[in-house]
C-alpha cells in the first residue's frame, strides 16, 4: 500500500518552525489500527487523516498513542494541503468529524482561519 503523506508546519511560513502535523488524504477510511500505526511511525504530535466526501471532507486525528477528538493545528495543516495540493477550488473547506461537529477552514489571501466549535 502506498499513501501520500505531507508534513506541514502550522502557524509558520518558515521551515522547521511552527507546529508540525502530518496529513494523509485517503479515498476511504483505513482500519483504525493501521491509522494508529502510521501516526506512531510519523512520531509527530498529530497525524490528520482526511477523506473527501463530495465537496466536503471528513477528518480524524491520531497522536502516536491514541485517536483524539479535535486538533486545531492538524486541521489547519489539512486545509493547507487541500488548498495547495489538490484540485479543490473553493475558499472554505468543511470538515465533518466524529465527535467535534463541523469545522470550517477559510482561505483569505495567504492565511487560513479555523472556526472552532463552541459546544
Amino acid at each position: 500500500m502506498q499513501l501520500k503523506l505531507y508534513q506541514v508546519d502550522a502557524f509558520s511560513n518558515k521551515l522547521f518552525s511552527g507546529n508540525p502535523a502530518a496529513v494523509c488524504i485517503i479515498d476511504k477510511w483505513l482500519d483504525e489500527e493501521l491509522m494508529q500505526n502510521i501516526a506512531l511511525e510519523n512520531n509527530l504530535s498529530e497525524t490528520a487523516f482526511v477523506v473527501p466526501k463530495g465537496n466536503d471532507f471528513e477528518i480524524r486525528w491520531f497522536t502516536p498513542s491514541v485517536e483524539v477528538d479535535l486538533c486545531g493545528h492538524a486541521t489547519l495543516a489539512a486545509g493547507h494541503v487541500i488548498f495547495n495540493y489538490t484540485d479543490f477550488s473553493g475558499n472554505e473547506i468543511h470538515f465533518g468529524t466524529k465527535n467535534s461537529g463541523l469545522l470550517k477552514v477559510k482561505k483569505e489571501g495567504n492565511y487560513l482561519t479555523l472556526d472552532f466549535p463552541v459546544d
